[in-house]
């Protein structure tokens, strides 16, 4: 059951379309909400859609919150209706989901939650802060260019960027960060938009954790899973930027990069079952993922638990483990090799300790792993753009 908490801004009786729904995954983000939010209602987008006459709705999706999420945001929601500028194409709330989970709160949102009209569907993190105002018109003006496109990304950059003496662990941290922009087709699960009518043909199984936006990723470029892979179904738009804060602790690096192995396994294991089924339920693919969980909610864990057992080496546990590091080390040019390769060299390093802890997790028959690390809210600096 979704508790709503509505946030009406300026109601009329021929209140304009919804064009863009706004999602915001919070779990107990309580201390990042308030900079998140505010760098949100600075964007330009609001009042670029005021204009077309068309509205934009952001709901906060709380989902199992223990703090005090939920007021915190509901409070700057109502600060809003009574402020922004643009509070006439604007509809906001808070649904208190009280189940906790990334993919359930992300389901109910596309599936339920979200307006039945709206033509683009946006998911976002609540640690996140804009640096740029027009960071969301930028992403949806490429989806309104390009109908070839199935979504959009902005491109996360890391709060360390820019210092004049960064540590030898920032460095790390932004050299990888160069390495992975080299990624093609890349789509950043921090922040994408989403054609509605591709959104609402996707479903989150409840195993499929921490990567969820490679299986997006997977299902747009292969028009779920019914033609050869084309990554410029999906593109990250360098222009649009937010911020966001790095792991930089050991502890903190290994269990992010356990996480995305899990993920990445668990991927590579729903790709590969669903390439199997016949066309149509490839074609209607979140009826089919619906009732595959209905008649089985395990039945993903079944086949993750047989892969893991048919996988010998935890290195194998998905194709391009010993490889993917030093393929994007070979997209750098030039002295930036040289330059990157104490990055490539860690991170390689760092990937084979955190598969090893991955194999050893999955082996014993668990999949579910989202750990929090303690950060520190972001705080907005001046937006430009």
């Amino acid at each position: 059951m979704v508790t709503a908490n509505y946030c009406r801004m300026t109601p009329s009786q021929n209140e304009p379309p919804i064009a863009l729904s706004i999602g915001i995954m919070a779990w107990n983000e309580e201390a990042s909400i308030v900079p998140m939010l505010v760098s949100l209602f600075e964007q330009s987008i609001f009042a670029h859609l005021a204009a077309r006459n068309e509205r934009c709705e952001v709901t906060c999706l709380a989902n199992g919150c223990t703090d005090r999420t939920v007021p915190v945001a509901a409070e700057i929601f109502a600060r809003m209706e009574r402020e922004h500028p643009a509070r006439r194409g604007l509809t906001a709330r808070v649904a208190d989901i009280p189940t906790p989970g990334r993919n359930n709160a992300w389901n109910r949102f596309v599936h339920e939650i979200s307006a039945r009209e709206t033509r683009f569907i946006c998911l976002m993190d609540a640690d996140i802060v804009f640096n740029r105002r027009d960071t969301l018109q930028l992403v949806l003006a490429e989806l309104e260019r390009n109908p070839r496109l199935g979504g959009a990304s902005d491109w996360p950059v890391k709060n360390i960027a820019g210092r004049a003496r960064p540590s030898w662990r920032e460095r790390l941290s932004l050299a990888t960060s160069d390495m992975t922009g080299t990624i093609a087709g890349r789509l950043n699960g921090m922040l994408y938009c989403l054609r509605a009518d591709i959104a609402r043909n996707l479903y989150l199984p409840r195993d499929v954790l921490a990567n969820d936006d490679g299986f997006f990723k997977a299902a747009i470029c292969t028009d779920f899973f019914r033609a050869p892979l084309d990554p410029g179904k999906v593109v990250s738009v360098r222009e649009a930027t937010h911020l966001y804060e790095p792991y930089l602790s050991l502890r903190d690096v290994l269990n992010n990069q356990k996480r995305q192995m899990i993920g990445q396994a668990t991927v590579h294991v729903i790709v590969g079952y669903l390439q199997t089924l016949p066309e149509s339920d490839r074609a209607h693919l979140a009826a089919t993922l619906r009732r595959l969980e209905a008649r089985d909610p395990d039945w993903l864990k079944k086949l993750i638990d047989a892969h893991v057992a048919r996988t010998r080496y935890f290195w194998r546990l998905f194709p391009g483990i010993l490889a993917f590091r030093w393929r994007r080390l070979a997209q750098m040019r030039g002295a930036r090799r040289l330059t990157h390769l104490p990055a490539a060299v860690a991170g390689f390093a760092v990937t084979l300790v955190a598969c090893w802890q991955a194999a050893r997790f999955l082996r014993r028959g668990v999949s579910n792993y989202w750990p929090k690390a303690a950060r520190q809210a972001i705080l907005a600096p001046p937006p430009i753009g």
